[in-house]
């Protein structure tokens, strides 16, 4: 049994199994997951994972100080690049926030994933959801969280996206209660 979202499709699998709701504290790959679920934002979660690589090329595998450097060329360039999501309003907020995370960490000495995990004491969330119908689409603190990430400067940041983002990112483990990964982890935990 897995989270219903994730059946009957072999990359969701892998993605469910393998990286969703897994703690991750990297800033590259925090970067990568945040700028993933910007591009996801209106489109189905497998279309971005099956341009993920397209995505990991177009912007130097999500390296944070190479993205904030992007240009105007660059930004033109990738709206034809066909194996990302060709949207310059999503192009245009994961370099911004690349430049927000440069200027984050230059000013309170935080990394990304020290700013996002002290939101909850540096400890998961663990949900116990029995049906998909009942995980939130958002909660107060992707609220909180996504309202101080505006304030700081980031696009593309709502509450909703946010909360997909803990999510990925494990801040939150929503697997559902009979989902064969919460059961494997729950020792862990």
């Amino acid at each position: 049994m897995r989270c219903s979202w994730a059946m009957g499709n072999d990359l969701l699998m892998a993605y469910h199994d393998k990286e969703w709701g897994v703690p991750k504290k990297d800033d590259a790959v925090l970067f990568e997951m945040l700028s993933l679920e910007i591009m996801q934002a209106g489109l189905k979660w497998e279309v971005i994972l099956k341009k993920r690589a397209g995505f990991r090329a177009a912007f130097y595998d999500f390296k944070i100080q190479k993205v904030a450097e992007m240009t105007e060329e660059d930004v033109q360039q990738l709206m034809t690049n066909k194996e990302i999501i060709r949207n310059q309003r999503k192009i245009r907020a994961i370099i911004k926030n690349a430049q927000n995370l440069l200027r984050l960490k230059k000013e309170t000495g935080f990394d990304f994933g020290e700013y996002l995990w002290n939101f909850i004491g540096n400890r998961q969330i663990i949900n116990h959801w029995e049906f998909g119908e009942e995980v939130p689409a958002q909660t107060a603190l992707s609220q909180k969280i996504a309202k101080d990430m505006k304030k700081q400067g980031f696009a593309f940041v709502g509450p909703t996206i946010i909360y997909s983002f803990m999510q990925a990112i494990g801040m939150v483990d929503d697997h559902l209660v009979n989902c064969e990964i919460k059961k494997d982890n729950v020792g862990s935990k």
